[in-house]
């Protein structure tokens, strides 16, 4: 048996991740659909509504399923249901259905998101050990980064073949592409050590680092920690998504610059998503998960609290760009954070499980601006708002580090 090569696996886990991450492209498909359906915005964006509720649904429903059947028939099954479910949304526009559309893309697509989200990365935090937070860092950077690539592809395609041949062919590209990468997926065997690491360990240049506790999923929802982890990754997303929904208005808002430059500027924005996710992943090995989401939180009251009172057009975009690395990063560090503190027994599925904070901040998210906005009729007021969040996201992160010590406390004192 041929060992595999890691990195490898790492670039299968992005193969799979940036199909998927192409439903962040969503928005482009919207104008079309609207100018061809005669349908409202609200028809069109229900459709990445559904998706993103569904993505929650099935991380969390099949996490076990993950688990049992490993990475490989998991990722094989979200090849078939992204493929069909995207181009299922071909099949819709051209009979016109919305109830199709939704449920193609919506449900389908949705699950598909779901379990191809998850399979690859609890693989992955067993296959680097020593770069838990880089290692995780990478699949979901692809994730990040898909709307960059898919974006521009889509509208070409669009004005090349129309939107059911977009759909039709994209569909097609997904399905091949993920499954291949999800061929070449597998764990690694229970000890597994890379060998150089494993060499660093017997010459003492290196200590593995110890899970704080090894628990399954029913033992994990039982503690404060699993509670913590969701609130802050639910907090972060909530307040991710406002700013990127809020974005191109607010630039036009506080700092008046035309509609094309707003849409340049949300594009670079969903650049440094990307590139924070790997970064800040990877910072997170060196200094603990638990401190990067207390810097996190920290310097994101301050840049949400500033935002709306900067004139100053560079130094306005470089506290965007900020707040989006932070985004990126608090979605990428999640499941390094889950192996340190309830180990990689049931990894998927726990990571699964903290998901539907996602799927929650998808729904809620949105509703708290448009009620803000509609109550205060400014979107600066939306920020002060969103740093209020931060601060909760905060305390809470403080809190997930003293629980952790104590435990760290407890299971010394018994040694």
């Amino acid at each position: 048996m041929i060992e595999k090569n890691r990195w490898l696996m790492a670039l299968s886990a992005v193969g799979v991740h940036i199909c998927i991450g192409s439903v962040y492209a969503w928005s482009v498909y919207v104008k079309p659909i609207q100018t061809q359906m005669q349908w409202d915005l609200t028809d069109v964006t229900i459709a990445f509504s559904i998706a993103i509720f569904f993505l929650g649904l099935s991380a969390a429903l099949m996490g076990k399923f993950v688990e049992k059947n490993g990475p490989r028939v998991s990722a094989i099954i979200a090849a078939s249901l992204f493929g069909l479910g995207t181009m299922g949304s071909g099949l819709a526009i051209m009979m016109e259905s919305k109830m199709l559309l939704y449920f193609f893309y919506g449900v389908l697509g949705g699950c598909g998101l779901g379990i191809g989200y998850i399979s690859p990365v609890s693989t992955l935090v067993k296959w680097f050990p020593d770069k838990r937070g880089m290692a995780t860092g990478l699949a979901i950077m692809g994730f990040g980064f898909a709307s960059a690539v898919w974006g521009p592809a889509i509208k070409i395609l669009i004005e090349a073949v129309g939107i059911a041949g977009t759909f039709f062919i994209l569909g097609a590209i997904y399905f091949v592409v993920m499954f291949s990468s999800a061929l070449y997926l597998e764990k690694p065997h229970d000890e597994y050590l890379p060998k150089k690491f494993e060499q660093k360990i017997k010459e003492g240049k290196k200590k593995l680092k110890e899970d704080l506790e090894n628990l399954s999923l029913a033992q994990a929802i039982k503690t404060p920690r699993f509670y913590g982890l969701w609130v802050m990754l639910f907090i972060n997303i909530t307040c991710g998504i406002a700013i990127i929904g809020v974005a191109s208005p607010l630039l036009q808002e506080v700092l008046g610059i035309s509609a094309i430059a707003a849409a340049a500027a949300v594009g670079l924005m969903g650049i440094f998503n990307g590139a924070g996710r790997l970064v800040w992943a990877a910072i997170s090995d060196y200094i603990t998960r638990p401190v990067v989401y207390v810097v996190f939180f920290a310097t994101q009251i301050v840049a949400f609290y500033m935002l709306p009172s900067i004139t100053e057009i560079v130094v306005f975009q470089v506290v965007l760009y900020f707040i989006m690395t932070c985004y990126g990063g608090g979605f990428a560090s999640i499941p390094a954070y889950i192996g340190d503190i309830f180990g990689t027994k049931e990894l998927g599925a726990i990571h699964g499980y903290i998901l539907t904070a996602w799927a929650a901040a998808g729904l809620v998210g949105p509703l708290i601006i448009s009620i803000v906005k509609d109550r205060t009729g400014s979107y600066s007021e939306t920020l002060y708002v969103f740093a209020g969040f931060f601060i909760i996201a905060f305390i809470v992160s403080i809190a997930m580090i003293i629980n952790i010590k104590s435990i760290k406390r407890k299971k010394a004192n018994k040694h």
